[in-house]
């Protein structure tokens, strides 16, 4: 049991000497998870108030698919992300495989239904009667809807924070369409995959440590500015 206590002090040394590997990719998770919970947001903010706003043909189909899509496995989607990313595939031309802009497209596939769902569950606990209220009032598509995520903040900043705590912690969609390259594509989840192939399990205690430490303070942050507005 001496090497999980030597995995907590070199995870402490790691952070306090600034170890320029170790820094590098600490840095690319937060990247990548960051730009794909971000584009999931941009993107899933407003198909999910549709699905929740709207009424139109297929839109069980869709929610159906989306909450399914809340279970995938990120294998599968390294998997699906490989073969339309491998230099025969559709997209094969864009030269994205083994690059952290594979990483971004895989994890945002995981984050978006994710955040789309709870997105819709958010809107859909208001008060049906606000909408009619709003528009009665005279306010546009945009005003009413913009006053209903307002008045769903809390939750949606739940979405938010559960959207990307589904990404940082990914693993094994990272390794498929990233390749575990060091310096290019190497996050944290990969880097520990790596270190306890090898048997170096205090490395690997280290940098697991770094990423709960990393997960915690994001969330907190995140968490902190929910309870805030919550208060006002």
């Amino acid at each position: 049991m001496d090497w999980i206590w030597d995995g907590l002090k070199q995870a402490l040394q790691l952070l306090l000497s600034g170890d320029r590997d170790v820094l590098g990719i600490t840095l690319l998770s937060l990247q990548v998870s960051s730009i794909a919970t971000l584009l999931s947001l941009i993107l899933g903010l407003p198909l999910g108030t549709l699905l929740a706003l709207g009424q139109f043909r297929g839109r069980n189909f869709w929610l159906s698919m989306l909450n399914t899509g809340m279970a995938l496995p990120p294998v599968v989607v390294g998997l699906v992300v490989s073969i339309f990313l491998w230099r025969n595939g559709p997209l094969g031309g864009l030269g994205w495989m083994y690059t952290a802009t594979a990483i971004v497209l895989a994890q945002f596939i995981i984050s978006f239904p994710v955040i789309v769902s709870l997105t819709v569950t958010s809107l859909q606990q208001l008060d049906p009667r606000l909408q009619t209220q709003l528009l009665g009032l005279g306010a546009s598509r945009w005003q009413m809807v913009r006053t209903l995520w307002l008045e769903a903040r809390l939750p949606l900043f739940a979405a938010l924070i559960a959207g990307f705590g589904s990404v940082i912690s990914e693993v094994g969609a990272s390794m498929m369409v990233g390749g575990n390259l060091r310096g290019q594509t190497r996050v944290l989840t990969t880097a520990i995959v790596l270190e306890n192939s090898r048997g170096d399990f205090a490395l690997a205690i280290a940098l697991s440590v770094i990423l709960l430490g990393l997960a915690y303070l994001i969330t907190l942050s995140l968490t902190w500015i929910q309870q805030k507005d919550a208060k006002n």
